[in-house]
């Protein structure tokens, strides 16, 4: 999709660094995750915030 915004980044890294436990290689897992773990008001950032940590722990379990 391109580069992502620097506050996708943030929260999702925050979030990974707190509850690692939480978040798996599933995307839809993730998104039914951020719904309980944060406050996102939209969808939209909700999904991407989600997509950002599924590529996250992929790329670290790949590597």
């Amino acid at each position: 999709m391109g580069i992502k915004p620097s506050y996708i980044k943030t929260i999702g890294t925050e979030l990974l660094a707190k509850q690692r436990d939480n978040f798996s290689n599933d995307f839809d897992a993730n998104k039914q995750q951020l719904g309980v773990s944060a406050v996102i008001g939209s969808k939209r950032v909700r999904n991407r915030i989600a997509g950002y940590i599924t590529r996250k722990i992929n790329t670290k379990r790949h590597s």
